[in-house]
């Protein structure tokens, strides 16, 4: 899985018990699936967002990051 916005991705690691043995272990983004309204085009969207994505869509508003996914 992959954020469109963020670019976060599954990261790769290591679980290591209390004997110092070691087997691979992922983790996952928080993907979260949000409703946005668009009112330029006076209708609403449905994104599949990180946590830290959906963050910056209230931040920076949801016309400049469909513009930024646009210019990828």
């Amino acid at each position: 899985m992959e954020c469109p916005v963020t670019g976060i991705k599954t990261r790769f690691g290591n679980r290591v018990s209390h004997a110092n043995n070691k087997t691979r272990r992922t983790w996952e983004p928080n993907m979260q699936s949000k409703r946005f309204w668009i009112p330029s085009e006076n209708r609403y969207i449905r994104l599949r967002l990180s946590a830290q994505g959906i963050k910056m869509v209230d931040k920076i508003g949801i016309e400049a990051v469909l513009a930024s996914m646009k210019a990828k």
